[in-house]
């Protein structure tokens, strides 16, 4: 970072823009606009408890501002905190349900605000920004960063281990939010809200993030001498698996042809490819052990087809990469690293091996099937922290208001 001094210096010098590299997708990420909460909830709730939400959230919004998402761990903690006081409006016992009206913006280019007038809203984006976060230093910790000063980036296992665990978390927010906060929306509402706060893209980036995690498994078994061929093709077909119920779900809830849809449906056909290409690869090694000819025949179509997907993956990150906003893909890295040589070096030998079987039996060369797993990642089960001992309305004082406070208030009301 520059001192300020340097930066004025040369008024005309302009900052170099940074393409940031992704490992792990973060779509969109909404912050908090200030808004006014006390004004509505004025005699409906105790003074210090208006007083307590909306500073909760102003520490946010101001958090988020400085920060531009970044202070993660600070911004989770008051996200928590928040929450908890929060809960209290969506109770129906408290009747306040839609008296307050909440903004968010797209932290990105701060332009395209909504403004929703019902707390489930507020819930949603809330448990939503918590999700971005997390992804945000999953990716974080899934960036190689070389601190030797020898030029060889490298990702500890321990950092892999963490991300893995941080997918679930996100995944599970993201789940809570489609099973128990959407479905409390009113649906003229509902249609109101943003493209990418609609149950299907909700559901896409919760399954994506079950496929990512799977990915870093697969590359950490890829790592492990102890991991058999099974296991790697397991785990490979599993990842597909994800990336696919992913695309659908995104299919169906995302315009994919404007703004972040397209990245993110591009960034999805990047993945399913890799993953599909490695599980054609450990299926071919599999059906290689055979002793019949038809075994050998299939394993040969299977590395064929892993070296022709790997290849349309190369394309298809290329594509997601330029797509807005512009990215750039980190180095290979997991079982990536190692299938980007194996499969194109495999796939030539076993070809040239088994060429005679492949042209005196040329009716059997169908691509198998791969097999199918049951999944083994599921979303961290998430529940909202319990309702802030505030909201008990067994120990509210009755409050009653000067003339000097309501003429104050009058007056305030007149100049709004």
């Amino acid at each position: 970072m520059g001192c300020a001094s340097s930066v004025y210096a040369v008024p005309w010098k302009k900052k170099k823009p940074t393409i940031p590299e992704v490992v792990i997708f973060v779509p969109l990420m909404r912050i908090p606009v200030e808004s006014d909460l006390r004004r509505p909830l004025k005699g409906l709730i105790p003074k210090d408890l208006a007083d307590r939400l909306q500073s909760l959230r102003n520490q946010i919004v101001l958090v988020a501002d400085d920060t531009d998402g970044s202070a993660i761990t600070e911004l989770r903690r008051a996200l928590e905190e928040y929450l908890s006081v929060l809960s209290g409006l969506t109770k129906k016992e408290y009747g306040l349900e839609g008296l307050v009206e909440f903004k968010w913006r797209t932290l990105q280019d701060g332009r395209q605000e909504i403004s929703v007038a019902t707390s489930w809203f507020e819930l949603l984006s809330v448990i939503h920004l918590m999700a971005m976060l997390t992804l945000a230093e999953a990716d974080s910790l899934m960036i190689p960063r070389d601190h030797s000063g020898s030029g060889i980036r490298v990702v500890s296992s321990d950092c892999k281990t963490e991300a893995v665990g941080l997918l679930l978390r996100a995944s599970g927010y993201l789940e809570f939010c489609v099973r128990d906060v959407l479905v409390r929306i009113p649906p003229d509402i509902k249609s109101r809200l943003p493209k990418d706060m609609q149950d299907g893209v909700l559901e896409a980036i919760s399954i994506q993030a079950l496929g990512q995690g799977t990915e870093i498994q697969l590359g950490l078994a890829v790592e492990c001498q102890k991991a058999t061929l099974s296991v790697k093709r397991r785990l490979a077909c599993e990842q597909l698996s994800y990336f696919g119920q992913a695309f659908h779900s995104l299919s169906g809830g995302c315009d994919i042809n404007q703004g972040n849809g397209k990245k993110h449906i591009l960034f999805i056909k990047w993945k399913f490819l890799e993953a599909k290409a490695a599980a054609y690869y450990y299926h071919g090694l599999i059906l290689d052990k055979g002793t019949e000819p038809s075994s050998h025949i299939s394993a040969v179509c299977c590395f064929l087809a892993a070296e022709e997907l790997l290849a349309e993956s190369k394309k298809a990150c290329l594509s997601y990469c330029l797509a807005e906003p512009v990215t750039r893909a980190p180095p290979l890295w997991g079982a990536m690293k190692h299938l980007h040589q194996k499969i194109p070096e495999v796939a030539s030998r076993k070809s040239q091996m088994y060429g005679y079987l492949l042209e005196q039996e040329k009716v059997l060369q169908q691509l198998p099937d791969l097999p199918e797993f049951q999944l083994s990642l599921t979303p961290e089960d998430y529940q909202l922290p319990e309702i802030d001992s505030a909201w008990d309305s067994e120990k509210w004082e009755t409050q009653e208001q000067t003339l000097k406070e309501h003429l104050k208030d009058l007056e305030e009301d007149t100049q709004t």
